[in-house]
């Protein structure tokens, strides 16, 4: 899997793309999310449109990583993910969880119009 991340307009924008597989790269990106929190960073979009595949360790990945943010009164919002990782979200009732936006513009508006 890669990824990459921005912050804009006070959002940490985090882009995976490949096979979201937790004990690859989790502890990286949970580094990440951490740093950022220190930093005081409280909102987050996840663009997932390029992910083909999670297992069980990459959504482990994402609940850990709305859980932290949650944990300082933030926010994560899922952008845009892919049919089959749509369905996965549903199956495992995480689209309960999390908000999920088309797009990554929308994603930042969405998440500063909390603050």
């Amino acid at each position: 899997m890669k990824y990459k991340y921005t912050v804009e307009d006070n959002v940490l924008v985090m882009n995976f793309s490949g096979d979201l597989i937790g004990e690859n790269n989790g502890p990286e990106i949970l580094e990440i999310a951490n740093d950022q929190i220190e930093k005081g960073q409280v909102l987050c979009a996840i663009d997932i449109s390029d992910v083909r595949y999670i297992n069980s360790s990459g959504i482990g990945v994402l609940i850990t990583i709305l859980t932290k943010f949650r944990n300082k009164d933030g926010e994560v919002v899922l952008i845009n993910p892919s049919d089959h990782v749509k369905k996965l979200l549903i199956i495992t009732k995480l689209n309960a969880i999390f908000n999920i936006v088309d797009s990554k513009e929308d994603a930042i508006e969405e998440l500063n119009s909390l603050k």
